[in-house]
Order: C-alpha cells, then sequence, then structure tokens
C-alpha cells in the first residue's frame, strides 16, 4: 500500500487494488491551517470527530462512503473498527469525544488515532488489537504531545509510526509544537523526501521505524 500525507491528520491511503481511504480531510482555513484544498479522490472517509479541521468529508472529490463513530464498519469489501476515545484528558468534558480507526488493508493493520488527547487506556488497546502502521498526533495544544505520543507507542508497539498534526512550514499559524520535540534523540527516524511511502507487509522493519512526510497539499 502507498501511504501520501495530505497534511495535519489527513492521508490518502491506497491499496494495492486501489482502494483509497482518506483520514480526516480538513477544511483549508480552519483553525489557522494554511494546506489547500485535498484534491484526491476517495472510496472512504474517515472521521474521527467534528471540528472543521478534521470533518471536511463533503469536499472529498470522487463520492466516497463516509465511515463515522465507534462500532464496527464495512466499506469497500474492507472492515474498519471504530474505537471511541477522549479529545482531552477530562473524558472529552474540554474537547469532545474522539474516534479511532483501525482496519487490515493489504495484510497491514493500520491505526489511526485522529485527535487523541491522552495515552490509551487498557480498554482502548485491546479494542485497537495489533498495530503495524500507526498514525499519530504529536504537536500538543490540541491533542497528545511528543511525551505522551511516545507513552502511546510503547503501549501499542507498532513497527511503523507516521507523526501528524504538528506544525510545519507550510502552516506557521496553526498553534501547535512541531515535529521537533518528538524527534529529539530518537535513531530510528526516516525523514522522507517527498510525501508518500510504500509500505509492503513482509518488508515492515522488525523495530519501530519513524517515517516523517512531507506535506503534499
Amino acid at each position: 500500500m502507498k501511504v501520501k500525507w495530505l497534511g495535519h491528520a489527513s492521508f490518502l491511503i491506497t491499496s494495492d487494488k486501489g482502494t483509497k481511504i482518506i483520514t480526516d480531510p480538513y477544511k483549508p482555513g480552519a483553525f489557522g491551517l494554511e494546506y489547500r484544498q485535498i484534491g484526491d479522490s476517495a472510496d472512504i472517509v474517515t472521521v474521527s470527530h467534528e471540528h472543521d479541521d478534521h470533518n471536511n468529508a463533503g469536499a472529498v472529490p470522487g463520492k466516497p462512503q463516509i465511515i463515522k463513530g465507534a462500532g464496527v464498519h464495512q466499506a469497500k469489501g474492507l472492515e474498519i473498527r471504530g474505537i471511541a476515545s477522549c479529545h482531552d484528558e477530562c473524558g472529552g468534558k474540554e474537547r469532545g469525544d474522539n474516534v479511532i480507526f483501525a482496519f487490515k488493508i493489504d495484510d497491514t493493520n493500520v491505526c489511526h488515532l485522529g485527535d487523541l488527547g491522552r495515552p490509551l487506556t487498557d480498554k482502548e488497546i485491546s479494542e485497537i488489537g495489533k498495530v503495524d502502521v500507526l498514525m499519530i498526533p504529536v504537536g500538543g495544544a490540541f491533542t497528545i504531545d511528543a511525551s505522551a505520543a511516545d507513552k502511546v507507542i510503547a503501549q501499542l508497539k507498532p513497527k511503523v509510526v507516521i507523526p501528524m498534526h504538528f506544525q510545519t512550514e507550510r502552516c506557521p499559524n496553526f498553534p501547535v509544537a512541531n515535529a521537533d520535540p518528538f524527534l529529539k534523540g530518537k535513531k530510528n527516524v526516516k525523514k522522507v523526501d517527498g510525501s508518500v511511502v510504500e509500505l509492503k507487509a513482509n518488508q515492515l522493519p522488525k523495530d519501530t521505524q519513524i517515517y516523517v512526510l512531507k506535506p503534499a497539499m
């Protein structure tokens, strides 16, 4: 499969058979986001919560099936599990609920954490299950920060980590940290010269590898 970082918490995941999933499509301008409008089409769109920087599903080309909420969803031959979680450390009282999405594609277990606001509970870890590829917020302020992201990675033990929801050169006014605090001191980091990484189930690293992508939009 190919994983393309569109920007913020939005990825385009394309299976070997051509099925396209877009996660958390943002609305340009929301909360100071300066990424361009997403132009990629999709078969499936997942929405972790109803904030404008994550729920712009109606603007995605291709008339995709939109997946929201906790529970088991069926879409284009895939089973997508939504795991209820929180957008903050106060049980959702500050920023509301968040849904984690986990699914298997090309024999690879993918997990997108959305705007997770605290480390995972034992129940959430159990519901997520095995994780090969993890998309994780690291910028803090509205989500977990670098330190909490390290704890979540230790909880899930993924083979590949792709950070998201951090400040970039294309989005300098978004009020969160850049990726540097998360990457500091880590040796298992590969900075990709582009927005796309291709991953194959039989070629995933033994030990956790962090791939830092450049936003496409």
